[in-house]
């Protein structure tokens, strides 16, 4: 699913998206840093979102993208469709989670490496800290690292960053200030949806049947 958010800055409107479902997500293998392509639905996805972006109406200054293929790939697609003729800057920080030893394992593994150190919703279970992975309080610090980045660049305007599940959200919770438990319980960032939220109640305004 792709999700889009915004957050107010001085001058600054901030939003981003997910990119869409990659090869991993397609055979349920847990991706974090692997790079991945995006399968066939998850370019549709992609179009979808920036078809949805185009319909609404939304331009921007500034499209920054995770260095990873899926998240660039999806970055291509949207500035592609809505004729952004700018370059698009990779920034390092919105590279998805380290996911530690669950890298590349199927996510049937969460519930044999964690047990119970783990957050559950009624569709994604969130392993907190299996060996080697990031730890979400650290991802939220280096969300906090991208809007800081962001402002050191002087960037202004309408600011797009495509990126990944885990560290989208903990950079919705570093704008937000919301707490981390809080934002991985309060929305699903998966692939194919956009969505619009505010820092109350984003919700959903497009879902694709290729929900993962």
């Amino acid at each position: 699913m792709c999700y889009i958010w915004y957050h107010h800055l001085v001058a600054q409107t901030i939003f981003i998206a997910r990119h869409g479902q990659d090869e991993d997500n397609s055979h349920g293998i847990l991706n974090g840093q692997r790079d991945t392509p995006l399968t066939d639905i998850g370019r549709e996805q992609a179009n979808v979102l920036a078809e949805q972006i185009s319909k609404r109406g939304l331009s921007f200054d500034h499209i920054l993208s995770s260095p990873l293929k899926r998240a660039y790939e999806t970055a291509q697609i949207i500035t592609n469709k809505i004729n952004f003729t700018k370059p698009i800057q990779v920034l390092p920080d919105l590279i998805e989670r380290d996911f530690g030893i669950l890298t590349g394992k199927p996510v049937t593994d969460i519930a044999r490496v964690c047990g119970d150190n783990v957050i559950k919703t009624d569709r994604i279970t969130y392993f907190l800290s299996p060996k080697g992975a990031e730890t979400f309080p650290q991802l939220i610090q280096r969300g906090r690292k991208v809007l800081s980045e962001i402002d050191q660049q002087n960037l202004v305007g309408n600011i797009l960053l495509v990126c990944h599940g885990d560290i989208g959200q903990m950079i919705y919770a570093a704008a937000t200030g919301k707490p981390w438990r809080e934002v991985l319980t309060e929305f699903r960032f998966g692939n194919g949806d956009l969505i619009e939220p505010n820092s109350d109640n984003p919700h959903v305004l497009t879902q694709t049947q290729h929900n993962l």
